[in-house]
């Protein structure tokens, strides 16, 4: 089945927003996508249908941005396909919206603004924001968005180059460079992204106070010296990285969302190799991604499986905010059937696969040592290395 596909100009989106527009959609806002087609013919018998093409792609995209915004701002905002797929998430944007309040920002210039994710966030702190977008469609949404939440009289919308704004008189500049491209997809290098991360630093370096967006993987020696770099993630899952300026230069740190739990690097040697105890505890994402390891390993008294993988292992149980531990049962070197022979034993129905220095594949590897549950247990095995062996570890996660 074919979908319907219409919001490209700033008509579109000034269509949905007259009567006759707010109506379809409020008329599809629980729709069933797998019935759009019929939905689309029967609405064309009494709209324009251009007006039900564009309500019908509206509605869609709400749908996928509940995930980000919540039902409530969801149901009320309006999206671009891009829009939906770049903004920030709306915890992960209040909470920087939080830290530059933190600072005594009051006012912040919002460069590279998309639909208005982290101006809608800085105003609810009752920050005062220019958000700036060279998208003439970009602008009208983020524009709607304002309007629909009530935050119009904080959030000033322009359409402009960003390399071409004068930002003084403003407590901070936030910049979100597009990291993504129609012909290439995600883009890794820094100073492919638009505007380059080279433009943002300077940019940032002439303002009392900054935060620039980028992507988590970025290597770490591209990071600015005068940089405070974050990691950042939310329910375990990395959601982007963040260089501020105007705070502690060369800190590196990592948060987890909700919380927030933050974890602040003091330089610490990589932790050593040791062997298997009776705990492995598996760092979040962005502690690995701000090389905090070791740091996370202190804390429980452990070292590393490994001296090339971010597992730490430990004999005693501590509690710590920055890693899920594991309780060890079982150590196997790699073998399909063993692993498959010992989960038939312990009558394991749900089996989790994770793995970290391995080629196979956890979906692979289920598929041939469970075929179909063998009880009611449950089982973690870890596929990593120990000592540069290939190993497997039989455990099962700390409640």
């Amino acid at each position: 089945m074919g979908r319907v596909s219409s919001f490209s100009t700033p008509a579109d989106l000034a269509a949905l927003l007259a009567p006759e527009g707010r109506a379809l959609l409020d008329e599809l806002r629980d729709h069933d996508p797998g019935q759009e087609l019929a939905l689309a013919t029967r609405l064309r018998r009494d709209h324009p249908a251009g007006l039900v093409s564009a309500a019908l792609t509206q509605a869609r995209l709400r749908q996928r941005a509940v995930a980000k915004f919540g039902a409530q701002d969801a149901a009320r905002m309006f999206f671009t396909p891009h829009g939906v797929e770049q903004a920030t998430r709306t915890n992960v944007a209040a909470h920087r919206a939080a830290a530059f309040t933190a600072l005594g920002v009051r006012s912040v210039a919002d460069l590279c603004c998309g639909i208005g994710g982290d101006a809608i966030a800085l105003a609810r702190a009752g920050i005062r924001v220019l958000a700036v977008d060279r998208s003439p469609l970009t602008c009208a949404v983020a524009r709607a968005n304002a309007e629909a939440l009530g935050l119009a009289e904080l959030i000033e919308v322009r359409e402009a180059d960003v390399t071409e704004v004068d930002t003084d008189g403003y407590d901070a500049v936030f910049v979100d460079p597009a990291r993504r491209s129609d012909k290439r997809g995600r883009i890794f290098d820094p100073e492919a992204y638009s505007p380059p991360l080279s433009w943002a630093v300077d940019a940032a370096l002439k303002a009392p106070r900054a935060a620039l967006k980028i992507a988590p993987g970025i290597p770490h020696e591209a990071i600015p010296a005068g940089a405070d770099a974050e990691w950042i993630s939310d329910g375990g899952e990395v959601k982007e990285a963040v260089l501020w300026f105007g705070t502690e230069p060369g800190r590196m740190r990592a948060t987890l969302l909700p919380g927030p739990r933050t974890l602040i690097g003091r330089g610490l040697p990589d932790p050593g190799v040791r062997p298997v105890g009776r705990y492995v505890y598996e760092p979040d994402g962005a502690v690995i991604r701000a090389h905090l390891v070791a740091e996370v390993a202190e804390e429980v008294g452990g070292g590393l499986l490994d001296e090339t993988i971010a597992y730490v292992t430990a004999d005693e149980l501590r509690d710590t905010g920055y890693a899920a531990a594991y309780e060890i049962t079982d150590r196997l070197p790699f073998n399909v059937k063993k692993l498959k022979a010992l989960l038939r034993e312990r009558e394991v129905g749900v089996l989790t696969v994770k793995k970290r220095g391995s080629a196979v594949e956890p979906e692979e590897l289920r598929r041939k040592v469970m075929p179909k549950p063998y009880g009611k247990g449950s089982a973690t095995v870890f596929l990593t290395r120990v000592a540069g062996a290939p190993t497997m570890l039989v455990g099962a996660p700390v409640r």
